[in-house]
């Protein structure tokens, strides 16, 4: 168990509030006023291979080059039944989008492979959802986008399709009057952790992008592999501490637990949680060249 200073005890009373935990972004620098704007990331990107834009990707949010709404948590709720017939409650405490780089007025959602996600998301000492955990956003959604996908093809995975998608949202956002900061879902898929084999085989999991009934439009899939990224993909992170039953948790604690996981899991215990630890992000990839095998230290990643 780790311990959180600062934890507001009106959390677990007023779930459905948008609320701001500093001590759950502390692990995220400030941005400066210097910072790109998306727009600006977008031209610097523009004429890079995938691995530079990844390398670009992975210091930019680093440094702290992120709109201010995605440091502001947005607490979400999950049950279980247990076998005994108890009622397993946590409280979990998600980014109300997904991520992206520059400010509040000019930012884009940024898709990247799993090593720099999974990078990003230690470093910032959160983790990727579940596929449970992406249907729970979902369902308790302020607002729901329609999904826009594009012609597929190897443009799919390019800076272009990446810019052209984001205006899409934006326009989507713009026209429903949908406020920066509010919970949304349904315009991107998910990077995902799952039981299935992902950093460890090299393979990168996505799943979702609601439809308005309800229903993902992709199924739970490994096909791709780790370094793989496309424009419909998007990096939700879930803060590191929950609460359970009222009671401060670390996240890893209730995923690896075989009694506890099923509250925040529909596999069970994650037990692939350790793909995510440094001895799976190879040399040569935008997490390895910036020394993440320190970031990742197994006793920051694990608890």
């Amino acid at each position: 168990m780790i311990s959180v200073l600062g934890l507001p005890r009106m959390v677990a009373a007023e779930p459905s509030a948008t609320i701001q935990v500093a001590d759950m972004i502390r692990s995220i620098h400030a941005r400066t006023s210097q910072a790109l704007t998306g727009s600006e990331f977008v031209k610097y990107i523009s004429k890079m291979d995938s691995q530079q834009r990844e390398q670009a990707i992975l210091t930019e949010l680093l440094d702290g080059n992120l709109p201010s709404f995605l440091r502001k948590l947005v607490p979400l709720e999950l049950k279980q039944v247990l076998a005994n017939g108890k009622t397993l409650s946590a409280t979990i405490f998600v980014m109300p989008e997904y991520l992206a780089i520059g400010s509040d007025n000019d930012f884009l959602r940024i898709p990247m492979n799993l090593y720099t996600a999974a990078a990003v998301a230690a470093r910032f000492r959160f983790v990727l959802p579940t596929k449970k955990v992406v249907d729970a956003i979902y369902d308790q959604s302020s607002y729901h986008f329609v999904p826009e996908p594009m012609t597929p093809g190897p443009q799919m995975r390019s800076t272009d399709y990446y810019r052209v998608h984001n205006e899409m949202i934006d326009k989507q956002s713009l026209a429903r009057g949908i406020p920066i900061g509010a919970l949304v879902s349904g315009h991107k898929k998910d990077v995902v952790i799952t039981n299935r084999p992902t950093l460890s085989q090299g393979r990168i999991a996505i799943y979702g992008w609601h439809r308005r009934s309800g229903a993902p439009i992709q199924p739970l899939s490994t096909v791709h592999g780790a370094g793989y990224a496309d424009y419909s993909h998007g990096i939700r992170l879930v803060s590191e501490v929950a609460l359970l039953d009222g009671e401060v948790r670390s996240i890893y604690d209730i995923l690896q637990d075989s009694l506890l996981a099923n509250v925040l899991s529909d596999e069970g215990s994650i037990r692939t949680l350790r793909d995510l630890g440094p001895a799976h992000l190879p040399s040569g990839t935008a997490a390895g060249s910036l020394g993440l095998g320190q970031l990742l230290s197994r006793g920051q990643l694990i608890r």
